[in-house]
């Protein structure tokens, strides 16, 4: 099964396709920065790249927490993005009515992983004809991704992507299910969020995380067969306005991919 997002293809023998970029947008400049900065990173790897960053973060443990700035300004800064850099370009919707004025800019629609089993949601990204990626929710078993990609299906769109971050455990942990990889992975090509997925949620207000698991994931969740990897990066993540404790810094992003490019041809030669 392999989806396309402009030249990039994801699934079955297919290089790693890495989604990255900050969690949220804090503003212009530092958003086009961090795409630059990538793009010259995974060019110089050869590794395909789709850019991402959220223009709401309507999912947040604080009512004091920052959002980003809202779904017109935010669609301008990723529209800039995708005009300076050629890069596509992926952004969250919260509500049916957004799918329309985000598929005029965006490459890929994300739902979030609270809102994986929202019917409408779902079926308004999927007829905007964009490529849909679904965060599977802390509380899905991986069987049950299917329905959400035949609820995509019925809007006449079959190109989707289902995302792992991670399943609720106890307090405060979530733990990653890399046997759920293979049944998923009959529904759509997996993508693996290792950020999100050493998340520590509502520690206090606010998420903490445990970034130094990140790179054992990626190994793990590479050696299980992902089709492509999310990460979440920043320059600097201990002043990041959301998510910081669980992102990547950028200074540490190239050598983790050269070791995940490694694992990931290795693997590849043998599951497919």
């Amino acid at each position: 099964m392999i989806v396309e997002i402009n030249k990039i293809r994801i699934g079955e023998k297919n290089p790693f396709c890495l989604i990255a970029g900050p969690c949220v947008i804090e503003n212009e400049k530092i958003t086009l920065s961090i795409a630059e900065k990538l793009k010259k990173i995974c060019d110089h790897l050869s590794i395909p790249l789709v850019f991402k960053a959220s223009y709401d973060k309507a999912n947040r443990t604080s009512v004091r927490s920052f959002r980003g700035p809202g779904l017109k300004e935010g669609l301008q800064v990723l529209a800039r993005v995708k005009a300076e850099t050629g890069l596509p370009v992926l952004s969250d919707i919260h509500q049916p009515s957004e799918a329309k004025p985000a598929a005029e800019v965006l490459d890929v629609i994300q739902i979030p992983a609270f809102l994986c089993r929202q019917t409408d949601l779902l079926i308004a990204a999927g007829h905007t004809n964009r490529v849909v990626n679904v965060k599977k929710g802390q509380f899905v078993a991986p069987e049950d991704t299917a329905r959400f990609v035949d609820k995509i299906n019925s809007a006449g769109n079959s190109r989707v992507l289902l995302t792992e971050r991670g399943t609720f455990f106890g307090y405060h942990n979530l733990v990653v299910d890399f046997c759920g990889f293979q049944v998923m992975s009959a529904f759509a090509p997996i993508i693996f969020d290792a950020t999100h997925s050493v998340q520590q949620p509502a520690l206090g207000e606010v998420s903490g995380g445990r970034r130094e698991f990140i790179p054992l994931l990626i190994r793990s969740a590479l050696a299980a067969g992902c089709a492509g990897l999310f990460l979440e990066v920043h320059p600097k993540p201990e002043e990041a306005l959301s998510d910081g404790p669980n992102m990547v810094g950028l200074d540490d992003l190239s050598p983790l991919l050269e070791q995940a490019k490694e694992i990931d041809i290795m693997v590849k030669k043998w599951i497919f």
